[in-house]
């Protein structure tokens, strides 16, 4: 029992659901509340369904391709960092253009199914929770289902979300953006340090 509840907080932290409240927040700003609700549920589903796909031929492909968790860091940071600065210098779009935007599909697979959700950390750590060489047919399956329970969660707290945008309307929205955003470049720029830092620590090994 410590052991499966140790792995939920292992994915609770690599998924990081409450960072992506601000990602959530910035990209659905211009949604009324039923699209809102929508683009949550549906995230969830294909964050997961990105995280299940890397859980079963996942690991055949990053070892055929030789691709490394630095690699996914400084990409996924590399992404991530650029979110952010349109979080912070963006101007928004003037209410005619606003009242155009009925698109809900593209925001809710980029960018907060992927990279936000199911992130380069999260599809590694999935990968490695379910590695073929050391874990059993059973345990992978365990894995799976916490990762479907954590998943689940995010998309709760990403519904909770648009309560705290209704109480504090569009202008405080705005304002939690700008700050959000700083603090997203720097888990960006943070992640991108950490995976060349991993790099040529491994490198000089």
């Amino acid at each position: 029992m410590s052991e499966i509840i140790t792995s939920i907080f292992f994915i609770f932290a690599v998924i990081d659901p409450i960072g992506s409240i601000p990602v959530y927040l910035e990209a659905t700003k211009e949604f009324d509340l039923l699209h809102k609700k929508k683009i949550a549920i549906r995230a969830s589903v294909i964050a997961f369904l990105i995280l299940l796909f890397f859980i079963v031929i996942g690991q055949l492909i990053l070892e055929g391709m030789s691709v490394s968790l630095n690699a996914f860091q400084i990409s996924g940071g590399v992404i991530l960092f650029l979110f952010a600065l349109t979080m912070i210098f963006g101007d928004g779009k003037p209410e005619e253009e606003k009242s155009k935007i009925t698109d809900y599909k593209h925001v809710t697979i980029f960018p907060i199914a992927i990279p936000s959700i199911a992130s380069p950390g999260a599809i590694m750590a999935v990968v490695l929770m379910t590695d073929n060489h050391i874990y059993s047919i059973q345990e992978q399956f365990i894995a799976t289902a916490l990762v479907l329970f954590v998943i689940g969660l995010t998309c709760l707290i990403l519904l909770g979300a648009n309560k705290l945008q209704e109480r504090i309307g569009n202008y405080g929205i705005t304002v939690i953006s700008k700050i959000m955003g700083l603090i997203l470049a720097a888990y960006a720029v943070q992640s991108i340090l950490s995976g060349i830092s991993s790099y040529f620590g491994t490198a000089t090994a």
